[in-house]
């Protein structure tokens, strides 16, 4: 089957494809499948173009808790799974109403420890009283440490990840002062693609999404196909095929991203919108630049009632790193917008509505 170059049609998001070659999700051009096929694919997923660097020891905003903070570690078992997770709790929990928590799922090679120190996601909830949940992938399940956000099992509501994830935000909910209204799930990279199906499994426990340099539930069936996708997104064929209810969701994606191609962060916007039923095509980029002078462009998408429950932001010249990030950690553009904190904002404006 000759596969056609694709445009995404709306107004300030439009990609236009490289000259497609012949392929469908699962099916490989023969030289990627030559290859590829040397890897041990049912073992293997990880960005291949970079190496992180040594983990820095003793991150202070990490492992140096605040006076009245706490920074835990705890196991979980559920379904003959077992999860190890690190717990952060703002100061004075004890003393405030139930409190908002944010679900934070690592990429691929890290753990709970740097994906904290590097996302700074604790000093933002410290600021705002929420709790952070750091849910730790084994290298038992994945020798990467990735989530396994590419096989069909993975993509389910009450199946495999997802449905352990879902079963320890409810424990710690359960255990904690935690606010059920307000309850938030984000990730990076694997850890951004099991966001977006954590958002559209469980979305009357999540109540937004927040996904950095992810990849589209429902287009992956196995590792070849998810390497596919990583490299030039995902087939228009296999784009709408998920049409589960979506929270407001929030996306960063660089767009010299050699990891995840950036068409992946557009076809997560794309499906939120469609899931919501929101065509508001009127909607145009705000340009910006951080501190640091690194260029974005940020598109709101709102709702019959106006309120913004679809964002984008668009980073120029940034490639698959948390934008805003400490630089000790793996994965950080330290030149980049603040990400953790454009997320708990976005969160924080949208509680969950029944």
């Amino acid at each position: 089957m000759q596969a056609q170059a694709r445009k995404w049609t709306r107004k300030n998001l439009q990609y236009t494809a490289k000259p497609a070659m012949a392929h469908v999700c699962g099916i490989l051009p023969s030289a990627m499948d030559a290859q590829l096929q040397a890897l041990d694919a049912a073992r293997w997923l990880a960005p291949e173009e970079i190496t992180p660097p040594p983990l820095a020891p003793q991150r202070e905003l990490a492992t140096a808790p605040a006076a009245g903070e706490q920074w835990l570690d705890g196991t979980f078992t559920d379904r003959g799974r077992t999860l190890t997770y690190k717990l952060y709790l703002p100061p004075q929990l004890h003393q405030a109403q139930p409190r908002p928590m944010v679900v934070m799922l690592h990429g691929c090679t890290q753990d709970a420890q740097d994906f904290a120190a590097g996302t700074q996601m604790n000093v933002q909830a410290r600021a705002q009283g929420v709790m952070v949940l750091y849910p730790e992938q084994s290298e038992r399940d994945n020798p990467k440490k990735c989530w396994n956000w590419f096989t069909p099992q993975n993509q389910q509501r009450d199946r495999g990840e997802p449905a352990v994830l879902a079963a320890l935000t409810l424990s710690i909910a359960a255990s904690q002062p935690v606010d059920r209204a307000r309850i938030y799930v984000a990730g990076l990279s694997a850890g951004g693609a099991m966001a977006d199906i954590l958002g559209s499994t469980y979305p009357e426990l999540f109540a937004a999404v927040g996904v950095h340099s992810g990849l589209p539930r429902g287009c992956a069936t196995n590792v070849m196909s998810a390497l596919t996708i990583m490299k030039i997104g995902c087939p228009a064929h296999t784009e709408s095929t998920v049409s589960d209810p979506m929270p407001p969701t929030i996306v960063f994606h660089g767009d010299a991203d050699s990891t995840v191609h950036v068409s992946n962060g557009i076809a997560i916007v794309d499906a939120a919108l469609q899931a919501r039923g929101v065509q508001d095509t009127e909607a145009l980029p705000t340009e910006g630049q951080s501190a640091q002078g690194q260029n974005y462009s940020q598109t709101v998408y709102r709702d019959s009632a106006g309120r913004a429950i679809v964002e984008y932001w668009q980073l120029h010249g940034a490639g698959h790193a948390w934008s805003g990030g400490n630089q000790e950690a793996s994965y950080t553009d330290p030149a980049g917008v603040d990400a953790s904190a454009q997320m708990l904002r976005f969160f924080l404006e949208n509680p969950q509505r029944h």
